[in-house]
């Protein structure tokens, strides 16, 4: 446990795997890249919706077939090669049928995005499960802080490359060029990760019979925890900004003149915030504190959103994102380590994919903020985007960073 190696491979997928996902940013270059195309507000909200939490059920039936396994690291890789085609065939699709045929390409958009998101539902448990067995509970919050550093810090190359791009190539070539260079990128990530040393897991649970009766017991097993009810909803109602953050970057398109090196400037200037941040998440998280982690994020998070209703210039769109960028990173770990402090061995995947599940339910906000803005406005979307953070921000006070 705690090995070096697997540390710095656990970075190397954070690095890697940032440089290739941040050209599609959701709350940047993928609403103008929509937009594009001739996509509404409800299609951009979709789009983000899908890219961050397109593989809700799916956990659940990774969990079931997962929980019997005693090591999840050969379907890991199997999930990486499925990510890595989907996102190298977006660049391709926008390429051949993006001069001319401009629904065509947000068909095949969101059909790259859904196998890509779609995949990741079984990533992501097997992932969790990885993590908590090849590290201890002190030194998992370390490495996963190093982690988000070093993603932050990727996001951030990411972002200059994104800026120069579409900078240098008329669209839609600059998106398509993006997307296929991405894909080559990530795949460093998912090498590292893909030759990670996992032990063989002692404490496994006896496989139900039908995934009818694992859904039973998993419901039965959220009913009884009431700690695991308050970290479900804190983690769910903290999604709530992404209610509005895909749309931040469209009110400043109409406020302020944004230049391809605009574009760059804010992603930076959000992972930047995201890579700074993480010398205070680690020290807090690293200490035990993950609670205090996620009320802190939370309140930054309403901060962001509160500096929205008056934004006008570039330099306020950027203390936006870099506060962005640093809240969502704390609540991330924060979430990340809650979990698994409080799942017992044998249910570890039960827990995590009931978190998982429940919450990415929150990464289809967008598509409520696409229908609010649609409807309404800017400030009615940010209003309501503040209701659901505060209620995150008064539950938070009541989760737990230890179990009896």
């Amino acid at each position: 446990m705690d090995k070096f190696s697997n540390h710095i491979k656990n970075i190397l997928h954070g690095f890697f795997l940032a440089i290739g996902t941040t050209i599609a940013e959701p709350s940047t270059i993928l609403p103008l890249m929509v937009n594009y195309f001739g996509g509404s507000s409800i299609l951009v909200g979709f789009f983000a919706a899908l890219l961050r939490g397109g593989a809700i059920v799916v956990q659940l039936f990774a969990a079931f077939k997962a929980q019997h396994y005693p090591q999840m690291i050969k379907y890991l890789r199997r999930v990486f090669m499925v990510r890595f085609l989907a996102w190298f065939f977006i660049g391709v699709a926008i390429i051949v049928f993006g001069e001319e045929h401009p629904a065509l390409t947000l068909f095949f958009i969101g059909l790259g995005l859904f196998i890509f998101s779609f995949s990741a539902g079984f990533g992501a448990i097997y992932f969790k499960e990885i993590v908590a067995k090849i590290f201890s509970h002190k030194f998992r919050g370390k490495t996963m802080a190093y982690r988000q550093f070093f993603t932050a810090l990727g996001a951030l190359i990411s972002g200059a490359l994104a800026g120069l791009v579409l900078e240098q190539y008329e669209a839609p070539y600059s998106f398509g060029y993006l997307f296929i260079i991405s894909s080559v990128l990530m795949g460093f990530g998912y090498i590292a990760m893909g030759t990670i040393d996992e032990p063989i897991k002692e404490k496994t649970a006896p496989p139900n019979k039908s995934f009818k009766i694992f859904l039973h017991n998993a419901l039965m097993t959220l009913k009884m925890d009431r700690d695991l009810q308050v970290q479900v909803s804190v983690f769910l109602f903290a999604y709530g900004y992404l209610m509005a953050l895909p749309f931040i970057i469209l009110h400043a398109k109409e406020t302020i003149d944004l230049t391809g090196t605009a574009i760059g400037i804010l992603i930076t200037a959000q992972m930047v915030g995201a890579m700074l941040s993480n010398f205070v998440w680690g020290k807090l998280s690293g200490s035990g504190r993950n609670r205090l982690t996620a009320s802190v994020a939370l309140f930054f998070h309403m901060l962001a959103i509160s500096l929205a209703f008056w934004a006008d210039t570039l330099y306020a769109y950027m203390a936006i994102f870099f506060i962005v960028g640093g809240a969502a990173d704390g609540v991330r770990i924060a979430s990340g380590n809650l979990i698994l402090i409080l799942a017992p061995e044998e249910k570890r995947p039960v827990y995590v994919a009931l978190q998982i599940n429940i919450v990415s339910f929150g990464m289809f906000f967008s598509i409520l903020g696409g229908l609010v803005l649609q409807f309404s406005s800017y400030n009615v979307l940010y209003g309501l985007t503040l209701l659901f953070l505060l209620a995150a921000f008064i539950l938070s006070f009541k989760l737990k960073d230890s179990v009896e």
